[in-house]
């Protein structure tokens, strides 16, 4: 017996094949089915980002960073892109080589002509004039270790209204935390909180996403933080929704500039003040 109630209407069946998110008898195992819910359910929060853009803009411009396999980028195109007869375009950014081929591949076999994929990293895609100057929307899901962060600095520098993230590992923040630790013991009693190897390695992770959170907003940005799906689907969970609203922006950033202080982070000013 198939389970094609779980795929949604009008998706392409030779697309989920493709990604083997479906078998070849158009069935779902336990793994696809919980990817296709995760990419489902992010779907969700991101048509209605691409329907304001279409009314206020016409044409749509949306980067998705690390794409890896590019599952969210083709669901997104043939979801709602490859309806569309303007300029509208997604690129996927994704470095290594041979998953930007098959993507570049797969585009041409589906006739998805508003697709492109870049072997670029994140950082250098800002600067790559085989993207617009400007964008719409910026996703980036799972972007492991700092690539989240220089999504962020990309969405900034192309003034993007909307940045969608999911991040991932990260452990950049929990190495300087570990590594200042015994100066802040010594001056309060705030680096208990990490004090023992996993809680720095959590802790970390935690406050990564809450600097990021502040940086977003200390450039006018509206920041939304909920969980993608049940934490019984992935561990990393945590969705990141900014909207730019020109909100003013001198109490997050120094809210941002005394969380630094206060945790021994002083040397990490320059990766989330970094100008857009």
């Amino acid at each position: 017996m198939t389970e094609m109630y779980e795929v949604r209407p009008g998706q392409s069946i030779e697309l989920l094949k493709e990604l083997h998110i479906l078998t070849r008898d158009a069935k779902l195992n336990q793994d696809s089915r919980r990817k296709l819910k995760q990419i489902y359910h992010l779907y969700q929060f991101i048509e209605p980002l691409l329907k304001e853009i279409q009314q206020e803009r016409g044409a749509i411009q949306l980067v998705d960073h690390g794409a890896g396999k590019s599952y969210l980028g083709f669901i997104l195109y043939d979801l709602f892109f490859k309806s569309l007869n303007d300029t509208s375009h997604l690129y996927g950014i994704e470095r290594r080589d041979e998953l930007v081929k098959k993507s570049q591949n797969l585009a041409e076999k589906l006739k998805f002509p508003g697709m492109s994929f870049l072997n670029l990293s994140v950082a250098e895609s800002a600067n790559s004039e085989l993207l617009p100057p400007t964008v719409d929307i910026v996703t980036a899901l799972h972007a492991c270790d700092t690539a989240t962060d220089d999504a962020i600095q990309f969405g900034l520098k192309k003034q993007a209204k909307y940045m969608v993230l999911v991040p991932c590992c990260q452990a950049e923040v929990a190495a300087v935390l570990k590594k200042n630790k015994g100066r802040v013991l010594a001056q309060n009693a705030f680096a208990e909180l990490w004090r023992h190897p996993l809680h720095t390695r959590e802790f970390g992770s935690h406050l990564t996403n809450v600097l990021r959170c502040l940086q977003l907003e200390a450039h006018g940005y509206h920041v939304n933080v909920t969980e993608l799906v049940g934490w019984e689907h992935s561990m990393k969970n945590e969705l990141i929704i900014a909207t730019y609203k020109n909100l003013p922006r001198q109490r997050p950033a120094e809210r941002l500039q005394s969380l630094l202080e206060t945790l021994g982070l002083e040397e990490m000013k320059a990766r989330f003040f970094a100008p857009p």
